[in-house]
């Protein structure tokens, strides 16, 4: 059955705005090549699109000729303004960006876990409203959209960030005193991990791969997993806590309230300097995850032979979690993510990858991040102007 006219033009308009948000500003005529659509077509949803306040001419294509075809179309980047959260135990980053993802504002703000849950919380919600002051008064009068990252568990079926031991309980406040504060805004919170996923697959080491996993290696350690294009959530929102699985070499098993036992007793940060202690690498510093990046990146940098011990020994246990990961779920690639699988870069990707394929029949790439520690901000971004673009550009 045909579209009806009316449905016919909300796709055309959606086409339209998804290859101006893709390829930047477009002539009418370039817009007619790339959508295939008629003259008149393109240009009755140009003039639909101007006065709605979605588009508008931002300047000249340069064609010798003169006329409406010369014009180029953009769009209306400040028609919306969106802010991204990355909550971390010990603070908070905040950016705020125009409808296209153009950042106009960052602030960090570092925040006592002893300071209690309301101050905590209201601390987070002043770095927000800072940064939307930093850019500028349309922000500042209101935002559209927040994305928020945080460590954690999301419920599949509310989108609430579920209690999780060990984690700051002024994260679980933060989204309902941010909705309160900012009413008319639409406030999401998503797993960090499956955000960093989300951005490593947009803007980084996953761009041409719609199945593969994405190990986090940072302060802990966690998996995000995307099949056949979809991020995969699980029926309680635990798909990829990768630092319970009860693997060998941690003397003890977790359980459901500590991962000492799992994983994250192999490749979390602490583990990974005293790892690098017992190899005689220098160390310093705290064992977060960007001080067990350093000693990472310097073992890399050094490439003796103390270092390449440390190096093969963070592989092996690296490619115990690769493994059971391939084994269940074939994803054809892993992505070593987080401030340490980017300090890592190639070197570490390719023994952690000569492991795995020792340990596993099933062809897995190893690949290493490349957006580190930022691929969860960029991924609340990426999120929140997703969703602020789905709500603006609907017919």
């Amino acid at each position: 059955m045909p579209a009806s006219p009316s449905t016919a033009r909300a796709i055309n308009d959606r086409l339209a705005l998804r290859l101006l948000q893709q390829e930047g500003p477009l002539t009418a005529g370039q817009l007619k090549q790339l959508t295939g659509l008629s003259r008149p077509t393109v240009s009755d949803l140009v003039e639909r699109l101007t006065v709605s306040g979605l588009i508008r001419v931002v300047g000249e294509s340069g064609e010798q000729r003169r006329g409406p075809n010369a014009r180029l179309y953009g769009i209306a980047a400040d028609r919306a303004h969106l802010a991204a959260l990355d909550v971390r135990t010990g603070g908070v980053l905040v950016l705020v960006s125009d409808l296209v993802g153009r950042v106009l504002a960052e602030v960090a703000v570092p925040i006592d876990a002893g300071s209690g849950t309301g101050p905590a919380v209201e601390q987070a919600v002043a770095a927000v409203e800072e940064a939307a002051r930093k850019a500028g008064p349309d922000a500042w009068a209101g935002l559209h959209t927040v994305g928020i990252g945080a460590p954690g568990l999301v419920d599949p079926a509310t989108g609430d960030l579920r209690d999780s031991s060990g984690l700051p309980a002024w994260h679980r406040s933060l989204v309902a005193a941010l909705q309160w504060r900012l009413p008319e805004a639409r406030v999401t919170v998503e797993n960090e991990t499956n955000l960093a996923a989300l951005a490593e697959q947009r803007e980084g080491a996953a761009r041409d791969r719609d199945t593969f996993v994405l190990l986090w290696l940072g302060h802990g350690v966690g998996a995000a997993v995307v099949l056949d294009g979809r991020l995969r959530r699980g029926a309680s929102g635990g798909t990829g806590e990768i630092g319970f699985l009860p693997v060998p070499g941690t003397g003890s098993l977790p359980s459901a309230t500590d991962c000492d036992g799992g994983f994250h007793a192999l490749a979390g940060a602490a583990a990974i300097g005293a790892l690098a202690h017992e190899h005689g690498l220098p160390g310093g510093g705290p064992l977060d995850g960007p001080g067990a990046a350093r000693v990472v990146g310097q073992a890399v940098s050094a490439g003796d032979a103390p270092a390449a011990r440390f190096l093969d020994a963070l592989a092996d246990r690296l490619a115990i979690g690769a493994a059971a990961v391939t084994a269940i779920l074939d994803p054809g690639c892993v992505v070593l993510g987080g401030e340490i699988g980017q300090a890592g870069g190639e070197v570490l990707a390719t023994r952690v990858g000569a492991r795995l394929k020792r340990m596993s029949p099933l062809a897995t790439e190893v690949r290493a991040g490349t957006l580190g520690g930022a691929a969860v901000l960029r991924g609340a971004l990426l999120t929140a102007r997703d969703r602020a673009q789905d709500d603006l550009f609907a017919p």
